[in-house]
């Protein structure tokens, strides 16, 4: 198990797509952290974790919260003793007119994606520096380079991930800290058996994705022999921002 021993933090990982990559880092021997504002959810995974033989604890975060973040870390270090590995997942989007998104909105979505992003990977990596080493792996999105009608706040916290994690990649990378991103594009989170045959023809891979494509790249990208890769961007979307469409 290549990432026995390690202790690594999963942010909203109470259910989708975070749960999925905490549970694979699990299956992997890896101590896994689930922190996440949902806390029933949160605590269930936690459980699932270690009813299965990991080893898993369930820390409340707010990631809008620089309070919350600071806590998490402490939780790590008291429990594990260290913070090896961190996957900053947590954010949300709102879809809705930019004639009538309100202020607060736009502040929501950019303080929990973007502030988030940044004050979690500054707080991991104080005590990652401390042993020279430490991999960090940002979520980012295919919507920072293409969009739909209606989701700007969400689009631009993600394309500020985009710019944040090459920058935070120079800036870290003395202290043996790797950061890079994963932008995903369709990842169907609850009801895949319900997806219709064109939805996975769109796709050059002829498939929608599932969360454990996600868990599999973060497994890849944080690996402990991947030391040549930081600063990069994984587009993971079965090559659709690669295709050419035209109207009929």
């Amino acid at each position: 198990m290549d990432y026995e021993s390690l202790s690594v933090i999963v942010t909203g990982a109470a259910q989708g797509i975070g749960r999925s990559v905490a549970k694979s880092y699990a299956e992997q021997g890896a101590r896994v952290v689930i922190a996440d504002k949902q806390e029933t959810e949160g605590a269930a995974t936690a459980a699932e974790i270690r009813n299965s033989g990991g080893e898993a604890i369930f820390v409340p975060c707010d990631v809008s919260k620089e309070a919350d973040i600071t806590q998490l870390m402490r939780e790590t270090i008291e429990e594990f003793g260290q913070i090896d590995i961190l996957i900053n997942n947590a954010g949300f989007g709102i879809w809705k007119s930019p004639y009538e998104l309100s202020v607060k909105e736009w502040d929501d979505v950019l303080n929990t994606n973007v502030r988030g992003t940044f004050l979690a990977t500054r707080e991991a990596a104080l005590h990652m520096r401390k042993h020279g080493k430490g991999s960090i792996v940002n979520l980012c999105s295919t919507r920072a380079h293409m969009s739909e009608p209606n989701f700007e706040a969400y689009a631009a916290s993600k394309g500020a991930i985009l710019a944040l994690t090459h920058s935070l990649a120079i800036s870290l990378g003395g202290d043996g800290i790797r950061v890079n991103c994963i932008s995903p594009g369709w990842i169907e989170t609850s009801k895949y058996d319900q997806l219709r045959e064109e939805d996975h023809k769109q796709h050059p891979s002829r498939r929608v994705g599932t969360p454990e494509d996600v868990a599999r790249a973060c497994l890849y990208m944080t690996h402990p022999d991947n030391t040549f890769l930081t600063g990069s961007e994984l587009v993971l979307d079965g090559g659709m921002t690669r295709k050419m469409i035209y109207a009929e």
